[in-house]
């Protein structure tokens, strides 16, 4: 009898062994710690984990995870934690948005001044994601002026660091001035003035551009300050999706998405899901001490293949899906956006060429904070720009992000004169 029971326990436990070993049972998912590091040794026995809430497969995008087990990106977990909205912006939103007008044929619109052009977007509208676009079209919620400076970083996935280049980054937003006296300057055509200049090495220290953005269907204006000819020529404003010269940047990947929404062919809400994503992006990404190593750029895993991933924590979001489709011309055939569901900014895109395989991901690191003159708003500290097919990258880390400096940036820069009082 005793026998009997000993077989039949023993028969149980190989039977319950055998199942768990072939996935009949449930295995019970751990919820993980912040801090946890996802990476090709573990992403297998961590998947149906989950972290606040959310199992760890259901939070990877397809291409994020392709990077975890082919291009060696780590993801350090962290807590997600609010980022709030300025009343001041709630404020505009709510007066202006009902005067802004949508053309659903020509998908333009018309009647913007301040805050979000549409406060509300159905789910089951069928233009709801060309409305979604607008709102971070419109209102990145960046303050109302700003300066950065930035290193251009190119990365080799076979050579590592390549190229440094040092810039500043002037932007004059002409309508949604949430800290002004008034919430359009000029005379309501524009939407926002910037003004790029060179700082360094000597092959493009002196070089000053200044873009004037409309609020209309037409290109922006260019302009360039070259210092060796000491004159201003000016662009082609059509080149909106072409490369950024020498980088692995398209015009039209810069801010994430940077056309006119209505340039696109079509856009489609794919839903809502949750993703990972840096939301709370470190700030101390430039070590002048260590310049030369690969410590200067503490963000960017430039030691390790493939030498661009970033060193940074990644949050639980929640975001909206859309799905754009280019016009014929441009290099890309799609792209997928992943937006912010309480502010709209994509925190990454993933880019497809024509023939439909995946080709470039662009990935912002975002940081709520509070700019001098005293908005909360939402700052981009880095971009990168990955081919993939090329194997390389061009990061841009922002080392000196000033919103909204008082005094600093001012309406009289942004215009030809200035920018050549501003190159020399």
């Amino acid at each position: 009898m005793q026998t009997h029971a000993i077989l039949r326990v023993n028969s149980a436990s190989v039977a319950i062994s055998l199942a768990l070993s072939l996935g009949w049972l449930p295995v019970q998912a751990a919820e993980l710690k912040a801090g946890t590091v996802i990476e090709k040794s573990n992403i297998d026995a961590i998947k149906n984990d989950t972290f606040d809430g959310h199992t760890v497969a259901s939070l990877l995008t397809e291409k994020v995870e392709w990077q975890i087990r082919e291009w060696g990106l780590r993801i350090t977990l962290d807590h997600a934690k609010p980022i709030p909205l300025d009343p001041r912006f709630a404020a505009a939103t709510k007066k202006y948005s009902d005067q802004v007008k949508f053309d659903t044929n020509s998908k333009e619109i018309t009647g913007y001044v301040a805050g979000y052009p549409f406060a509300d977007i159905s789910s089951k509208d069928p233009d709801a994601a060309y409305k979604l676009v607008w709102n971070f079209y419109y209102a990145p919620n960046m303050g109302d002026v700003f300066y950065n400076k930035y290193f251009v970083l190119g990365i080799s996935a076979d050579r590592g660091l390549e190229t440094k280049q040092d810039w500043v980054l002037m932007r004059y937003y002409m309508k949604n001035r949430l800290l002004a006296d008034k919430p359009v300057a000029g005379d309501g055509t524009e939407i926002v003035r910037t003004i790029n200049l060179g700082l360094g090495p000597e092959d493009v220290k002196g070089i000053g551009t200044l873009s004037v953005r409309y609020d209309a269907a037409r290109f922006d204006d260019y302009w360039a300050y070259l210092k060796t000819a000491r004159r201003i020529r000016r662009l082609s404003g059509g080149a909106w999706m072409d490369p950024v010269g020498g980088s692995d940047i398209l015009n039209d990947d810069l801010d994430l998405i940077n056309a006119r929404p209505s340039w696109y062919k079509s856009m489609k809400l794919l839903g809502k899901r949750w993703i990972l994503a840096v939301s709370d992006a470190r700030e101390d990404i430039w070590n002048p001490a260590k310049k030369g190593t690969p410590e200067e750029f503490p963000a960017i895993d430039i030691k390790n293949f493939p030498h661009w991933n970033p060193i940074q924590k990644w949050q639980p979001r929640e975001v909206y899906v859309v799905e754009a489709t280019p016009p014929p011309e441009h290099p890309y055939s799609k792209r997928m956006l992943y937006m912010d569901v309480n502010y709209y900014r994509p925190y990454y895109t993933e880019n497809y060429d024509k023939k439909g395989d995946f080709w470039k991901f662009v990935n912002g690191h975002a940081r709520p904070i509070v700019s001098e003159g005293g908005l909360k708003m939402v700052a981009l500290l880095s971009m990168d720009f990955i081919d993939f097919k090329s194997k390389h990258a061009t990061s841009v880390p922002i080392y000196g992000h000033r919103a909204d400096p008082k005094g600093v940036v001012t309406m009289e820069q942004f215009t030809l004169g200035g920018l050549e009082q501003l190159s020399r």
